[in-house]
């Protein structure tokens, strides 16, 4: 559908039909207008995976792919383009038409609990991943929304806080990922942050939604709020947002047509959102196929090559002192030890989850590729849970049409497994709303002793066993950090059990006034000093041990941050026992930002292996015997304590405000300006192989403003192994008029090489790689000067270096200046 008649049909449009456009219908879909055969469009999650419209939890399966920031790590901008491409099958196959992702938040601290779903600290290295992922996408006909828009660094006080940054800081560090969003991927939607920026609503922010957005920017697609972040009627609409989500219409619908004929909102305005609404609908083909597609689950073969594959490519490989890769023809048996070791941890939580297809182990993907070859002994050692481990069994439910679990039950669909939300009637007739259930299931332990039940809920719950009251949720019910805030922590009692015995668990639960409806029950047996050491003992009877740590989606999610930097329970202490026990120590590592590793000087080796999706066993496994080269390098700066970080004393924030006093320079910025050594720095990873770069080259010392300079060098495998390199260009500014951080990423490649190659590799690097911007002019400016260019292999590790001058100032406006560097 072309412009023209898209303009025939908003001018066929009543009022109320332009004004019905503008918010959602339901959770996931917009308004149709029937009269006009206009139809609905749905949304679904991403970024790493498609869950469709249904709940957080269970619900149709879909393929679990690596998170943004094991993505990142691949430092491969093609590979990221398949992975967009697979993506936008899997929307297609829940009947969804636009994919809410990617998410280019940057990694301002190591402590937000949303890193993972970030790409890096570097907005160069965020751009260029964004524009390969959304081109993926949306070459399959998929709209992409890149979120959250701006300034969304933090889960503190998400919803409220204001993020108080520079307008250099804005420019050349968190908006740069979106420009290059919308000018050069142009993509189809941008979803608006929850926070406030400088004191605005993000969703009422007229400079930042209008001004800079869609006047600077160009931007002709769909503005639209993340979820309940639309806060009022005239000022966002005036402000430039598009679409109120979720629906019914909150601050929208009839409110908003009376902000029209009350002459506070022009109609203007109305039909601008509204045609970008049916551009949208047009871009992703909603007009020729408008029936609703029933939500799908297909297990492609290709896609889980390719999650293998982006998996093994994004683990970083942080130290190794020749234990890797395993061979197996020399190893009698290996110790699998850890609380990772047979749970595969393959994405962060809140609203990134799918129910996967399947999840792979670590020690299931050993054990697949080893094939019994080498005896695999296993000691989980210690835990690292937040909340009890799910009780992982069947449950009927019985539903009442009030809060009270009074008068006639309505039977409901089992449960697979002890956590439920609701997004719709929970049975036949039941109200969403206003509802109470029983839930009814079976425990019988494997071992006698003391054992914890935890209790979390959305509402009011209790807990009883054997008819007995355990845990009480309902009478003294407090909100916590769970459910994106809408739920209490876990409420727990403790039991002792017999091993053999089955108990009678019943749940009560009860919805509350408003807000999300969802309860969880954990069960464990707590983890003592004797599992430590039986972890020790297995480490010492065997040739090489393999500590898999780190945490999970309980600790790197949406909406809580993380409270401090280290590995949390005992983690650190098994790690160190097992590397007193044994030399040849690897730990692998699973979370979604940097940790501190005290037993670093211990270990043998380090996988930094992040959240990899379904196929996390095997694309580990892949990388630990060699199968697979660790080619991942570091989006992140890993500091050596939390205290090093460039946030470090401005981070969260307090009284409504976190101000990000360290502007310009956070990061690898920040350790380069200051002198402190980083843990590992930015873009570091090792690899099975070595490299030697040499003969860079400039095609010019002297670059007239406007020109792009061209740098060529050569790269040489020097190793006996097949490896795949990544070369960073950096570029510093010799003398500014204005502070820069000591230099800056401006260019990368990933390149692969046989034993014994050498490769040519040519970066390109145009005006916007030289400027900064420079606020009293509002313009992007590169000064007349010398300047540096710097190839390495991490922003520490630097192997060739030139310089060029820049013959005068180049000033670039707002509105013609590329987002390319």
């Amino acid at each position: 559908m072309n412009e023209q008649r898209i303009d025939t049909l908003l001018n066929a449009m009543t009022l109320e039909e332009q004004v019905s456009l503008l918010a959602g219908a339901t959770f996931w879909t917009t308004a149709p207008v029937e009269r006009l055969g206009i139809p609905a469009l749905k949304v679904s999650d991403g970024p790493n995976g498609a869950r469709g419209g249904g709940s957080l939890v269970g619900g149709v399966k879909a393929a679990s792919f690596p998170v943004a920031i094991s993505l990142a790590s691949t430092w491969n901008t093609e590979l990221v383009t398949q992975v967009g491409q697979a993506l936008a099958q899997e929307a297609r196959s829940k009947g969804a038409h636009v994919l809410l992702a990617p998410t280019v938040n940057l990694h301002r601290s190591t402590q937000n609990g949303r890193n993972f779903e970030c790409y890096s600290e570097d907005p160069f290295l965020s751009a260029r991943v964004c524009v390969a992922y959304i081109q993926g996408v949306q070459s399959q006909g998929v709209g992409a929304t890149v979120k959250h828009y701006v300034g969304n660094e933090s889960e503190f006080e998400r919803m409220s806080i204001s993020s108080d940054i520079d307008e250099r800081a804005l420019r050349e560090l968190y908006l740069v990922p979106f420009e290059a969003a919308v000018k050069e991927a142009r993509t189809w939607a941008v979803m608006c942050a929850y926070n406030k920026l400088n004191g605005t609503f993000a969703s009422e922010n007229r400079r930042l939604l209008t001004d800079i957005l869609k006047r600077e920017w160009g931007f002709d697609g769909v503005l639209m709020s993340d979820w309940f972040a639309t806060h009022s009627t005239a000022e966002s609409m005036n402000a430039g947002l598009d679409l109120e989500m979720p629906g019914p219409a909150k601050f929208r619908g009839q409110k908003l047509l009376e902000a029209v004929r009350a002459g506070q909102v022009r109609a203007e305005a109305i039909q601008d959102s509204a045609r970008r609404v049916l551009r949208l609908l047009s871009r992703v083909g909603v007009f020729e196929h408008p029936a609703p597609v029933e939500e799908q689950a297909i297990d492609r073969p290709e896609h889980r090559a390719l999650i293998r594959r982006a998996g093994a490519e994004g683990t970083v490989l942080l130290k190794n002192n020749g234990v890797l890769p395993l061979d197996p023809t020399r190893l009698k048996k290996i110790a699998l030890i850890g609380p990772n070791a047979r749970t595969a941890q393959i994405m962060g939580g809140g609203s990134a989850q799918v129910n996967a297809h399947y999840r792979v182990t670590p020690y299931e993907g050993l054990q697949a590729r080893l094939g019994g070859s080498v005896v695999l002994g296993y000691e989980t050692g210690c835990a690292n849970h937040k909340l009890l481990p799910l009780l992982e069994k069947p449950l009927t439910a019985e539903y009442f049409n009030n809060r009270g679990l009074s008068g006639k039950g309505v039977p409901g669909a089992g449960l697979a497994q002890a956590e439920v939300m609701w997004f719709d009637e929970p049975a036949p007739g039941v109200n969403v709303d206003t509802f109470s259930a029983r839930l009814s299931t079976r425990f019988t332990p494997d071992e006698d002793g003391v054992h914890h039940f935890g209790l979390v809920s959305a509402g009011l719950s209790r807990l009883f066993v054997d008819g007995r009251l355990l845990v009480d949720n309902w009478s003294a019910w407090k909100q916590g950090d769970t459910y994106f805030n809408n739920g209490s922590d876990e409420a727990t009692g403790t039991l002792e059990l017999q091993a053999g015995r089955a108990y009678d668990v019943t749940i009560e639960y009860a919805t509350p006034a408003e807000g999300i409806r969802a309860v969880r029950v954990g069960v464990t047996r707590p983890l003592g000093d004797e599992h430590l050491e039986r972890a020790a003992r297995l480490a010492a009877d065997c040739d090489v041990a393999l500590v898999f740590v780190g945490h999970n989606g309980e600790w790197d999610t949406e909406a809580v941050d993380r409270p401090h930097m280290d590995l949390v329970g005992r983690q650190n202490e098994l790690v160190s026992r097992v590397a007193s026990a044994n030399p040849n120590t690897v730990v692998v590592l699973q979370t979604g930002a940097p940790v501190t590793l005290p037993w670093l000087d211990k270990v043998a080796g380090v996988l930094q292996a992040w959240y990899p999706g379904q196929e996390a066993g095997n694309a580990i496994a892949d990388v630990l015997l060699g199968a697979a080269e660790p080619s991942g390098r570091l989006p992140q700066t890993f500091p050596v304590r939390l205290e090093d970080n460039a946030a470090h004393g401005h981070y969260p924030g307090g009284n409504g405000r976190v101000r990000y006093g360290e502007g310009l320079f956070m990061g690898y910025r920040h350790h380069d300006t200051k002198n402190i050594a980083p843990l590992f720095p930015f873009g570091f990873g090792l690899s099975y192989t070595t490299f030697a770069y040499g003969n860079l080259r400039l095609s010019t010392e002297s670059l007239a403003p406007g020109g792009t300079l061209t740098v060529t060098l050569e790269v040489t495998n020097t190793g006996a192994r097949a490896g795949q390199e990544v070369v960073q260009l950096y570029v510093r500014d010799e003398k500014a008029s204005l502070p820069r951080p000591e230099k800056e990423l401006k260019g990368f490649l990933k390149v692969a090489l046989e034993p014994g190659e050498t490769k040519t590799v040519t970066l390109t690097l145009g005006m916007r790689a030289l400027a900064y911007f420079d606020d009293a002019r509002a313009a992007w400016v590169a000064e007349a000067g010398r300047f540096e260019v710097l190839v390495g292999s991490s922003s520490r590790d630097l192997h060739a270096r030139a310089t060029f001058s820049l013959q005068r100032d180049w000033v670039g406006s707002l509105e013609t200046a590329q987002a390319a560097f």
